[in-house]
């Protein structure tokens, strides 16, 4: 009898390790996702399902040059009064 073969694959299976779409193109539709409401409405959807939502701020103390941005958590942005 011959040996069965594991699996469906008849050849060459992509290891998936390489984009095949530009740098130059992943990041402009990066900074397009972050500039836009989606991204506003998706961290609200999470933080109402319970999730550890983290906001990017720009650093309210002048003094700290070193740290331009901070993370915030969503506890302190959506303030939710669950009665």
């Amino acid at each position: 009898m011959g040996k069965k073969k594991s699996g469906k694959s008849k050849g060459f299976i992509s290891q998936g390790i390489h984009s095949n779409v530009s740098s130059s193109v992943r990041r402009t539709l990066r900074a397009d996702y972050i500039a836009s409401g989606e991204r506003l409405t998706n961290q609200r959807d999470a933080f109402d399902k319970g999730k550890n939502v983290m906001f990017t701020i720009p650093n309210p103390n002048p003094n700290e040059t070193n740290k331009l941005f901070i993370r915030v958590n969503a506890k302190h942005i959506f303030k939710t009064d669950k009665r």
